[in-house]
């Protein structure tokens, strides 16, 4: 069993890389709101919620980039990783109902890959013993 030697399993590696999938996604819409917020306008039509779109991608971007590092915690089994995983991945979740209005399809998409990685990180841990 991989888990007893200390290295990921399957649950983990799969948890491990959607949060790398959902980080990055979340990174590239916040990188694309700094530099140019008319980029992820929709045909000129939606907003955020609260604030505007470059302060939104300020956000996404930093919680991205936190999702990314702690992906690499995940593939070295820490305990640590697994709870911070959880929490970037519900924080995520939330910003994401922020641009709900803007981008439906795109929050419906991050939102579930979000629930994927709890769901894993929760239900599918193997715990060395």
């Amino acid at each position: 069993m991989a888990a007893s030697r200390g290295e990921p399993g399957g649950w983990a590696v799969f948890a491990a890389c959607v949060l790398f999938v959902a980080g990055v996604f979340s990174s590239i819409w916040g990188l694309a709101a700094i530099i140019n917020d008319k980029v992820v306008t929709v045909g000129g039509h939606g907003g955020v919620l609260i604030a505007d779109f470059t302060t939104w991608g300020w956000i996404h971007l930093i919680v991205g980039l936190l999702m990314i590092a702690t992906c690499f915690g995940l593939f070295a089994m820490s305990g640590w990783a697994r709870w911070t995983a959880v929490f970037f991945a519900m924080l995520n979740a939330l910003l994401q109902v922020g641009s709900f209005p803007a981008f439906p399809l795109w929050s419906i998409v991050v939102v579930t890959l979000d629930i994927i990685v709890i769901y894993q990180i929760t239900v599918n841990w193997d715990v060395p013993r």
